[in-house]
């Protein structure tokens, strides 16, 4: 595949151009829905000009349909993004960073779409797709999946939907959550996933920072007991990966603690643990709901996080070892290969 590739390239390298700008514009409407050309064309770089040629040709192949409110992918274009994925990939050398960065970072797989999601918002929603796309090869019969809060996750319940075959499929919040804004709160993010995969959900209505007192009263109350016994059940997590102070203000942490935060270095987060650059926890929030060590019972974790300024909070996090599938984008990806 990959000598074809090399000659396609010396051959016909306009060729591969036409294709690769025809693939993102189908690929951009698969993301985006329904949206007028104009919009299309300045979310693309394109000017109206060249976009109108090329969504005409798309138009003629049956890829794209045109109405007076916009433009919007067809069944046919969906089944031609979805046959060509692996050659893009492979023309782009997305496939040969995805194998550098899983041998860097000693992970079970690492999927990486193409962009920077720190300059184009969109790309979250790829890797929403992406990790969606992922996690049906694991279900089972029954599932249970626990998913954490943030905006990446919240890409992620965008792009889910329902699931063929009959499998059950049940969301729970990984760990409580309230105290964020409501549509980054992991209990909003697994409602929505499960409205859209047509599961159901069960929530947990606890704060996301507790006192000790706090934390041993909760955690005897019977409706909490019964979410954490099925969170602690859940075969599949989906998280993401934050930056350590963005992470502490976005929670309204109390000065001390980011004063700590800053003193000891810490550059990432994840469930209320705090790593430092080289992946030592400095620092750590009593939460209700899955903690790190969890994590190594799990059937599949799947850790979402891209942005070439996320570049350092990954890599800091996955030294301490972890067997997960990572679902980033292009920026994050050669930001980490870089390092």
């Amino acid at each position: 595949m990959d000598d074809v590739i090399a000659l396609e390239k010396k051959l016909l390298p306009d060729l591969l151009e036409v294709m690769a700008e025809r693939y993102h514009i189908l690929q951009y409407l698969r993301l985006m829905g329904l949206i007028g050309r104009r919009s299309l064309a300045s979310n693309l770089g394109l000017t109206e000009r060249v976009l109108r040629r090329e969504v005409e040709f798309l138009n003629k192949q049956g890829l794209v349909s045109t109405t007076p409110q916009g433009m919007m992918l067809t069944s046919e274009g969906e089944k031609l993004l979805d046959g060509l994925e692996e050659t893009m990939k492979e023309i782009s050398g997305l496939t040969e960073l995805e194998k550098s960065l899983r041998k860097r970072l000693g992970l079970r797989e690492v999927i990486v779409v193409p962009g920077n999601s720190d300059h184009a918002p969109w790309v979250k929603r790829d890797m929403g797709r992406a990790c969606i796309s992922r996690l049906n090869r694991e279900l089972t019969e029954q599932n249970i999946i626990a998913v954490a809060g943030g905006t990446t996750l919240a890409a992620v319940a965008d792009m889910m939907r329902p699931v063929r075959g009959g499998k059950q499929m049940l969301f729970v919040p990984a760990r409580g959550g309230l105290g964020e804004r409501v549509e980054n709160q992991a209990n909003t993010i697994c409602a929505e996933m499960a409205r859209k995969a047509e599961g159901s959900y069960r929530l947990l209505h606890v704060p996301d920072q507790l006192s000790n007192g706090t934390y041993q009263s909760l955690i005897e109350e019977p409706g909490v007991k019964e979410v954490l016994t099925l969170i602690h059940s859940a075969g599949i997590v989906i998280h993401g990966i934050g930056e350590a102070v963005t992470m502490a203000k976005r929670r309204k942490s109390p000065p001390e603690w980011l004063e700590k935060l800053r003193r000891d270095q810490a550059v990432a987060e994840a469930f209320g643990y705090y790593f430092d650059g080289a992946g030592h926890v400095v620092h750590k929030v009593k939460t209700i709901g899955l903690q790190l060590e969890d994590l190594k019972t799990r059937k599949a974790v799947f850790a979402v996080a891209g942005g070439a300024s996320k570049a350092d909070a990954i890599a800091a996090y996955f030294k301490q070892g972890s067997d997960s599938i990572l679902v980033t984008d292009e920026g994050a990806a050669t930001a980490l290969m870089n390092k």
